[in-house]
């Protein structure tokens, strides 16, 4: 079989279809242009805590070996509930075990740490700090926290490196401190204290020894306007926001970069990384009421965020460190119900294949639904963060980063919905084509609305050069395959489902529509596809 056709007619809700038909002919024996899969470089979790528990291990190991993810990030590592510093016998001592043993299990199914230093031990907080989540993370300062601050990272630093050896520790990533600019939410200090807790940080770091890595200031999305020039955040600021018609004609810029490295090079601090979370939104952290409302920006705002970003660095003291972006979802919010939806895996494809060269992250947030920031929810499917819900049922966007993990590492060629590649070590062809409606780019999908319907897409490819008798893979995600939350209704929404129907929702979760076709005689394959609105079609050579 030589040709692969699908036709979905009648499917569809849209009045109005627009095919885009152009025909593209890849030459496969032509040089790719090489690229990097960010996108596998990292992804978050919840709280180091979480990582103790037997769920949130198994979740890992599956998007380790599926998705590839290299590096795990996650809050609260100096936590309470690790139990960092200890009393014994009236002395005061550092206590490894908890984190060893998240550690110790986590480089068992080789992911590494991301190590993101915070929150404060009760000892270096102030007497009535404030929290943040549920969980209660110390987040106010004193004068006296900086020094034992330093001396915690140092310890914690010279500990990890004689449990794992210097070389696996060069591998990691040392990251003070979580979106600090977001006063009194994560960080109940001034600019300045950060500044100084970044210092300290890197001095005892470096200390360790010089080569490790550490970065910052790992601030919060994007923003237009100056709520975030001063020591502390000046809300009203960002009252304009609210009033523009348009969000998308307002010009976003990173949250503290500028002035953070300008104060690493006039303390003359290492930085190795830049990290921030370029989400899609502002004030989104409820997307459909509140304060977040209407604030979504358009698909192409990630890339735009990413651009401003490298200008940025490159005209800075510090022009070739990397760029982490240590966070990112379509919004910050862990209770929008697109997380869960078919929606949300076209805009990762989408954005992480227009940010191709210009980021070495771009740190999903997060893996799993075992995440308590706010505390238990109430459904199995709650709009949360994860690629695989509290039961271990893997979501659209588990797909996506599937699906972009099988990738080669060679780029054929790139149009607006799709890329074809060849991975270099054995030549075969991988292309991916999927559909991000055009009407709806002007805002990230986000809330309750399945956006089932769009425009389609046609997908007239063909690929030359090719061995005869080779045999492609043809994998679709799309609203009847694959899509978990719409099969989890045609249930009845079954709250909790039994184990049984557990089993029964993890084989639909994973099963996509699949077929399989054939390079002809003259090393031809030619695939005319409809793609229906929010799809993902992933062609693989298998042979």
């Amino acid at each position: 079989m030589g040709k692969f056709k699908i036709a979905f007619l009648g499917l569809f809700l849209c009045s109005t279809i627009t095919l885009h038909a152009q025909k593209v002919t890849v030459d496969t024996h032509r040089p790719g242009e090489k690229f990097e899969h960010f996108w596998s470089k990292c992804v978050g979790a919840g709280r180091a805590n979480e990582a103790l528990r037997a769920g949130w291990l198994e979740q890992l190991q599956l998007v380790q070996q599926n998705c590839g993810f290299e590096y795990v990030r996650f809050h609260g590592i100096f936590h309470e509930d690790m139990f960092p510093i200890i009393e014994h016998n009236g002395e005061t001592l550092y206590n490894w075990q908890y984190i060893d043993d998240v550690f110790d299990r986590m480089l068992d199914l080789k992911v590494r740490p991301f190590v993101e230093l915070a929150f404060l031990p009760n000892s270096m907080a102030a007497e009535n700090s404030k929290t943040v989540f549920w969980w209660k993370a110390n987040i106010t300062p004193t004068d006296g926290t900086f020094q034992k601050w330093h001396d915690l990272v140092k310890s914690f630093t010279q500990h990890c490196v004689d449990r794992y050896g210097i070389d696996e520790v060069l591998t990691w990533y040392f990251e003070v401190w979580n979106e600090p600019n977001l006063y009194p939410l994560f960080w109940d200090g001034t600019k300045s204290q950060y500044f100084e807790l970044y210092k300290q940080s890197a001095l005892a770091i470096k200390s360790v020894d010089n080569r490790l890595k550490i970065g910052g200031p790992s601030t919060s999305n994007f923003v237009p306007d100056s709520r975030f020039d001063g020591e502390t955040t000046n809300e009203k600021a960002s009252e304009a926001v609210f009033s523009t018609k348009d969000i998308n004609t307002l010009e976003w810029h990173g949250v503290w970069i500028e002035d953070f490295l300008t104060y690493c090079k006039k303390e003359k601090l290492p930085v190795d990384f830049v990290s921030t979370h370029p989400y899609p939104t502002d004030y989104a952290f409820n997307p459909e009421t509140g304060k977040g409302r209407g604030l979504t920006r358009f698909a192409q705002s990630t890339r735009l965020d990413l651009e401003w970003l490298n200008t940025t660095i490159a005209t800075s003291a510090f022009p070739n460190v990397e760029i982490h972006l240590t966070e990112w979802n379509t919004s910050p919010s862990s209770r929008d119900a697109m997380h869960d939806r078919l929606p949300a895996a076209a805009y990762i494809v989408k954005t992480n294949l227009d940010g191709i060269g210009l980021t070495n992250s771009l740190a999903f947030w997060t893996f799993t639904d075992i995440f308590e920031e706010k505390g238990g929810a109430a459904s199995i499917f709650h709009g949360g963060f994860g690629l695989v819900n509290f039961q271990g049922l893997v979501k659209p966007s588990y797909h996506a980063y599937r699906m972009l993990h099988q990738l080669g590492d060679e780029k054929l060629y790139k149009d607006d919905f799709l890329f074809v590649s060849k991975k270099s070590s054995t030549g075969k062809i991988i292309a991916f084509a999927y559909n991000y409606p055009e009407e709806y780019e002007g805002a990230v999908p986000s809330g309750t609305d399945k956006r089932e319907n769009g425009t389609k897409k046609k997908l007239d490819l063909s690929l030359t050069g090719l061995k005869t008798g080779v045999t492609f893979k043809i994998e679709i995600l799309d609203k009847d395959h694959g899509n978990i939350h719409n099969f989890w209704e045609s249930m009845g929404k079954p709250e909790p489902p039994t184990r049984e129907e557990i089993k029964v929702m993890k084989d639909y979760a994973n099963k996509m529509k699949t077929e399989f076709v054939k390079v002809d005689d003259n090393g031809n394959l030619s695939i005319t596809h409809e793609i229906s609105p929010w799809s993902l079609v992933l062609i693989e050579q298998i042979n």
